[in-house]
């Protein structure tokens, strides 16, 4: 049995590697190392040392299970392996936040194909959201049918790297969009207040696109922020993780929240929003969740001007050590096991 990806966001470097920063682009490349070999779909055919690029129609459908990080169009790309054999193997891989769509169509096209194919999670609330949108937007007999499976995405512990702690303390944004979800203009007032009162360093590192946004702009007028494009490898982005004093997320719903994550691991003190999706990161005793602007510019203050308690508090409500608990809870073994082992369930002969 083979293994073909289909991403539509697929950038592929001239070294034969898969370019980009963003989560798509970083799952394409864990896909890979589950799934040595396997290939990846784009509209012209190409042979790369490590994976071979191919249309969707020219897949063997027969015996390869295709793995749809689109989903929205699963049951279009069925129908084109329909062509080529009787039983197509396609599941879904949702890995991304369903409020980035709001109309009829495109809801009951995502609901219609988890319902229709197994689907794959990237966390417990995404795969929750999936249950009550198959079961809101689908017929009683395919929702019942429904087989829904997930797994935090975890990170590559080994990334992390040795602490260095700034001369002035460093706050990130920690995004690489200033999207409406992140609510950057929370971030931007209450970074601003407290810059007035320490110096502090702000950091944004966005997409391109992002980067000439009016918000962007905005932030990067002030002295005390620096906003820039993206690190070149994921080496140089865990180095200044291992520099980074705190970060300060305002976003209003995340599937699952792995740079926020990443940024706890390297031993930024995180101040989150008192909401669900933030809860569902870190220990139930967790120290810094604001419900306020006023509540995050308070802790957000304490935890550029007495770092190390903050820290010393983080690790008492994970029991010992926050880096720890969250490399036993994040960590990407298990995300790899998980997929490869629901693939052999669902697809296995």
């Amino acid at each position: 049995m083979k293994i073909a990806v289909k991403y539509a966001g697929l950038q592929i470097e001239s070294d034969g590697s898969v370019g980009g920063h963003d989560a798509g682009a970083t799952l394409v490349r864990r896909l890979l190392r589950v799934f040595p070999g396997a290939e990846l779909i784009a509209p012209h055919v190409h042979r790369y040392p490590d994976f071979d690029v191919l249309p969707l129609e020219m897949v063997d459908a027969e015996d390869t299970v295709v793995i749809n990080m689109d989903v929205i169009d699963s049951t279009d790309a069925w129908m084109k392996l329909k062509a080529n054999a009787e039983q197509p193997k396609l599941m879904n891989f949702m890995w991304w936040n369903w409020t980035r769509h709001d109309s009829t169509v495109e809801l009951a096209a995502l609901s219609l194909a988890c319902a229709l194919f197994p689907t794959f999670a990237n966390s417990e609330r995404t795969a929750k959201a999936v249950h009550e949108y198959v079961r809101r937007w689908t017929v009683q007999p395919l929702a019942e049918r429904a087989r829904i499976s997930w797994v935090n995405l975890g990170i590559r512990l080994e990334h992390v790297q040795p602490r260095h702690e700034p001369d002035r303390p460093v706050v990130l944004y920690p995004a690489i969009y200033m999207s409406e979800r992140k609510q950057p203009q929370q971030f931007i007032d209450v970074v601003t207040k407290v810059a007035k009162r320490v110096p502090i360093q702000v950091q944004a590192r966005l997409t391109e696109p992002h980067l000439v946004s009016p918000l962007a702009m905005t932030l990067s007028r002030n002295k005390w922020a620096w906003v820039g494009p993206l690190t070149p490898s994921r080496q140089q982005y865990w180095e200044a993780l291992a520099s980074t004093t705190a970060f300060l997320a305002t976003a209003s719903e995340e599937t699952y929240g792995l740079e926020y994550i990443e940024a706890l691991l390297a031993g930024a003190v995180g101040v989150l929003p008192d909401r669900e999706w933030a809860r569902a990161l870190v220990p139930e005793a967790y120290p810094f969740f604001y419900r306020t602007l006023v509540e995050a510019e308070s802790m957000l203050l304490r935890a550029v001007t007495d770092t190390a308690a903050c820290r010393a508090e983080m690790d008492r409500a994970a029991g010992g050590s926050l880096v720890e608990w969250l490399g036993q809870r994040h960590s990407d073994d298990a995300f790899e096991t998980s997929i490869f082992d629901h693939v052999q369930r669902w697809f296995g002969q």
